[in-house]
């Protein structure tokens, strides 16, 4: 029994529902518009203001299809009314970040620069006057392709155990190691 499908999502005012017969999903709000195409095996239904999704078997693949795209649809309403945002901090001596003319350009400590240009629905700002670190902060109403285009970054170099230099996510925590220098005292 899926516990997650059985719960309703909650509709602000400002959220249009619609469902077509091809059983796609849309929903709008002030921040734009998304859409999923539902599995024919789940009904999704609006019920005094609530999204509520009901299956029509209890086959195991069909019970986790239930939660799936009910978590799937939370997603989309809470991205068109708040948006969801990541940040990236990058660290090392010499690592700066730029957004010029809709391309991201990074210093990474490479003998080039790399330019990553974000996809349609992605927005990108770089802070660099509140922290000491230059801060990136992706966001946009798809919480999945703003994950994935965070990673993409966070690829680019990713923090290295000996000095924690690379880019990382605001609040990660990177295990450190001590280096050779270390080793020479036992």
């Amino acid at each position: 029994m899926s516990r997650i499908g059985q719960q309703p999502i909650s509709l602000q005012d400002n959220v249009e529902f619609s469902i077509d017969a091809d059983n796609v999903v849309t929903i709008k709000g002030k921040k734009g518009s998304d859409s999923v195409k539902v599995d024919p095996s789940i009904t999704v239904e609006k019920q005094d203001g609530e999204i509520v999704l009901t299956r029509n078997s209890e086959v195991k693949e069909v019970r986790s299809l239930h939660g799936l795209y009910r978590s799937l649809i939370a997603n989309m309403v809470t991205g068109v009314t708040d948006g969801y945002q990541k940040k990236l901090e990058i660290i090392g001596v010499g690592y700066r970040a730029a957004f010029n003319g809709g391309v991201l350009e990074l210093n990474l400590g490479f003998s080039h620069p790399i330019y990553f240009v974000p996809p349609d629905g992605i927005d990108i700002e770089v802070d660099t006057k509140s922290k000491k670190n230059p801060l990136i902060i992706v966001s946009g109403i798809n919480k999945e392709l703003v994950g994935q285009v965070s990673a993409k970054i966070r690829s680019l170099r990713p923090p290295e155990p000996y000095k924690g230099k690379g880019v990382r996510y605001e609040d990660e925590w990177v295990r450190r190691k001590a280096g050779k220098s270390a080793a020479k005292g036992a």
